[in-house]
This record gives structure tokens, C-alpha cells and sequence, in this order.
């Protein structure tokens, strides 16, 4: 059969592929566009796995809220930077944190095997295979989150173009542009100073006794000449400073050194006849933990030309 340009046309705007491989794929299943399609994903499936070892430490981190009350977050990884900021890359990502929001999936398994919304015929990891196949490097969706504010809003940040993404959930009678300004400003605070938890309600003993044995083996041999009593003076103000640091609520406003991030939301609730509770908060930071591979350009360069 012959093979038509408008073939290899409909074929590269239904799959993404490019155009040799639209052509051969169709010339390979003798113009069967849809054998066409099943031809390109295995072939994508084998362009992934062969991309699938290079390590994927930069991307991007998207948020989407809807209607101030559902939202999600998610990572999206690529092996450059330059990848990263590329239209198609980042048009990948923002169809997967809309899959996520309206995902029931419960872990990362779940949602690679769910129907893919752009086209039902591929799941989720059917569209990430194609999508490596398409850009050419190693591509990871490394982790989702989805929060569900029932008794208030949840606002989202992005920060340095996708490297780092907060959402902050709240609980609040009242939700108006400037109860979400607040809670934006404390979303800005927890993608600058990193907190660990919203409050110390949330710390375990655990952690305060592992704390407390640290702080007292650090005491005892700076000040090995000072009594029990007085090291444990230290060590009770030396925990309570770790709190202010580690403790969003207890932190130091960012934007008013006078204020803490909990004066200040109770400032703004205060202005606003509400209650405002800040429940939780969600930050990701793109290639926090990753192990990232060190090359030079040149380097670079030829592992590109050769892949």
C-alpha cells in the first residue's frame, strides 16, 4: 500500500512520533493506522527501557487547584535541565497533575495503570513511555499527592519556575482574597525555610527523645564541668530553638521578623472576623534525594549524539 504524506501527517499528531518513525511504522503494518500506533508504543517501550537506566534528577513540579477546595501536586522528572523548560515537556506535566487531581489512584502503581484522560485507548504509563520515546531522554513521574480541603481552601506556590511546589491546606470559616493571600504568603514561607511539620503537636516522642540523647552527648562535652541540672537547662532551650526552626507555625515570619507564621495567620483571621487553622502542608522540591550523575559537556554532548 502506498504510504501518503497525509498518512505519516495523521499518524505523527495522533501519537507524537516523529516523522521517519510515523513512516516506517505505517510502511511496517502496511498503512494499518492503528497496527501503526500499537508499532510506535512498542517501539517507544523499547526506547524507554533502553533510556530507562540514565538518571532523571531534574524536571519540574506542578500544582493545580480547583474551586479552592481539591488540589494536587506531582514531580515529573527529565535528565537535563534543558528538557525541563521545553514546551513539551512541560505540557506532559500539566496533563498528569490534572490526571492526578481527578485520579482516585492510591499509590504510584494504581495511577500508572489507570486510563490515560487524553486517550483511553493507553494508560498512564503507556502515555510516559511515548512521551520518552518523542523527547528523547529518560523521563520518571516520581511522585503525587492529592489533598482535599473539606472545611476550608487549599492554596498552591511555585517557586523558580517548578523547582520547588507547596500546597498549604487550612480549615477556615471564611475564605476571601485575603485569607488566601495569607495562606499563600505561608506557602511562600514553607518553600523558603523547609519546615518539617505545622506544629509541635505533630512531633513524636520518638523524635524528641532521639533530639534530647543528641543535644545531651553534645552538652555534656562542651561543658563536661557544668552539673546535671544546668545541662538539662540547655538542652530544654536548645530543643525549644530546633521547634522554632523545624515547626512551621513557630517559625519566624519571613516577611515580618516580628511576627511568627502563627501571630501573623491569626493577624489576618483577626481582620477578617474568621477562624483559620492551618491543617497541613505538602512541599516538594524537584531531585531532592536523587543522586545526580556527574558529566561534563562534552561529555554530555556525545551520550546525546550516541543514545
Amino acid at each position: 500500500m502506498a504510504i501518503t504524506a497525509g498518512m505519516v501527517k495523521e499518524l505523527r499528531e495522533m501519537t507524537g512520533a516523529g516523522m521517519m518513525d510515523c513512516k516506517k511504522a505505517l510502511t511496517e503494518t502496511n498503512g494499518d493506522m492503528d497496527a501503526a500506533v500499537e508499532f510506535l508504543r512498542k517501539n517507544g517501550q523499547a526506547k524507554a527501557e533502553k533510556k530507562a537506566g540514565r538518571i532523571a534528577a531534574e524536571g519540574i513540579v506542578k500544582t493545580v487547584v480547583k474551586d479552592d477546595k481539591v488540589a494536587a501536586i506531582v514531580e515529573v522528572n527529565s535528565e537535563t535541565d534543558f528538557v525541563a523548560k521545553n514546551d513539551e515537556f512541560q505540557g506532559f506535566v500539566e496533563a498528569v497533575v490534572n490526571q492526578v487531581v481527578d485520579s482516585d489512584a492510591a499509590d504510584m502503581d494504581a495511577f500508572m495503570a489507570e486510563a490515560w484522560a487524553a486517550d483511553t485507548s493507553k494508560t498512564v504509563k503507556d502515555a510516559l513511555v511515548e512521551k520518552i520515546a518523542v523527547i528523547g531522554e529518560n523521563l520518571n513521574i516520581r511522585r503525587f499527592e492529592r489533598v482535599n480541603a473539606e472545611n476550608g481552601c487549599v492554596v498552591s506556590y511555585i517557586h523558580g519556575g517548578g523547582r520547588i511546589g507547596v500546597l498549604v491546606v487550612a480549615d477556615t470559616d471564611v475564605v476571601n482574597d485575603e485569607i488566601k493571600t495569607c495562606l499563600k504568603n505561608v506557602a511562600m514561607q514553607v518553600a523558603a525555610m523547609s519546615p518539617k511539620y505545622v506544629s509541635r503537636d505533630e512531633v513524636s516522642q520518638d523524635f524528641l527523645d532521639h533530639e534530647k540523647e543528641i543535644l545531651l552527648a553534645q552538652a555534656k562535652q562542651e561543658n563536661p564541668e557544668k552539673p546535671d541540672n544546668i545541662i538539662e537547662k540547655m538542652i530544654i532551650g536548645r530543643l525549644n530553638k530546633e521547634m522554632k526552626e523545624i515547626c512551621l507555625l513557630d517559625q519566624v515570619y519571613v516577611q515580618d521578623s516580628d511576627l511568627t507564621v502563627a501571630k501573623y495567620v491569626d493577624k489576618v483571621a483577626k481582620e477578617n472576623n474568621a477562624n483559620v487553622t492551618v491543617k497541613k502542608f505538602i512541599r516538594f522540591e524537584t531531585g531532592e534525594g536523587i543522586e545526580k550523575k556527574q558529566e561534563n559537556f562534552a561529555e554530555e554532548v556525545a551520550a546525546q549524539m550516541n543514545a
